[in-house]
């Protein structure tokens, strides 16, 4: 499934890299290089933290919507596969990330010898 999908399937944009910023220029130090490559890391990271977030949510909305089905105070099978099926997919989306990431870092672990 491609990032296009699952953004429609839970309805809010999910980050993706067109959103970081790029680098472009010749850095002119290597001040202005540590500065440049810490604001991208930390694009990153906050994109990362914020992908974790609407994840949580949508399993707690989906944990919420189960709960209030148990007790009978919805009848609404529709809205709580919705639910169920928004936190499940986002949560996949989030684990095959978190794979993706801890194979990079192995890989650039592996070259420095």
């Amino acid at each position: 499934m491609d990032l296009a999908a699952i953004s429609a399937i839970n309805g809010l944009p999910l980050g993706s890299v067109s959103d970081i910023p790029t680098l472009t220029g010749t850095l002119s130090s290597e001040k202005d290089s540590d500065k440049v490559g810490g604001n991208l890391f930390g694009a990153f990271l906050n994109t990362a933290v914020e992908n974790i977030r609407s994840t949580n949510g949508y399993l707690s909305d989906a944990e919420n919507e189960y709960i209030r089905f148990l007790m009978g105070e919805t009848e609404s099978t529709h809205d709580l596969t919705i639910a169920l099926q928004k936190g499940s997919t986002a949560l996949q989306y989030t684990v095959a990330i978190r794979d993706k990431v801890m194979d990079a870092y192995k890989e650039i672990m592996q070259m420095q010898i």
